[in-house]
């Protein structure tokens, strides 16, 4: 049992690393498992397929901060903050960015994104502003994440293109408007 998780720990790494060099579309099954020095057919045993190891792969905790402890009139620009820390700062975001470019045109993807918004973001969104319109509010804040790091990250909006302060400033405030804001 010890290595069959040892060889299942192997795929999903190679998995990682594969989506974000190739994108999901031009990733094969034989290229993980060769990378993981394992019998391709052990990604259908372990994971049901290349759609459900992709669904795993980039099952990403956005770690949203507690935005209770930040002064309300900043939270907008916490949040902002960091998700440039995701994005630039960790290991996570060739995941982001692979999850953002394969959620155009795969469904695995955008469910995965959709998890996200639902799981994470409309949770976080419940503890700052309450219940009442916390689902809209969440899709709204979405709207400016997914859209900035497609912008940035994906598409490659530069720092001298959208300087870095002027993002948090603008979209920070936007976001304030989101989560504070009565809607409506």
């Amino acid at each position: 049992m010890r290595d069959a998780q040892a060889t299942r720990q192997r795929l999903l790494l190679a998995a990682r690393k594969a989506f974000s060099d190739r994108g999901f579309e031009r990733t094969t099954v034989r290229e993980i498992a060769d990378d993981a020095n394992a019998n391709p057919a052990l990604i259908n045993r372990y994971f049901g397929g290349k759609e459900q190891l992709f669904a795993e792969a980039v099952a990403i905790d956005l770690a949203l901060p507690d935005l209770s402890k930040v002064e309300k009139a900043s939270m907008g620009r916490a949040l902002i903050a960091h998700f440039f820390h995701k994005w630039e700062g960790s290991e996570q975001d060739d995941l982001l960015r692979t999850l953002i470019r394969a959620a155009a045109t795969h469904e695995v993807a955008a469910s995965r994104v959709r998890a996200i918004l639902t799981d994470q973001v409309q949770v976080m969104v419940e503890r700052v502003a309450g219940q009442h319109r916390a689902h809209e509010r969440a899709c709204l804040i979405a709207t400016q994440i997914l859209g900035l790091a497609y912008a940035r990250y994906v598409i490659g909006l530069s720092n001298e293109d959208l300087p870095r302060d002027t993002i948090a400033g603008m979209v920070g405030d936007t976001i304030q408007r989101y989560l504070c804001v009565e809607l409506p």
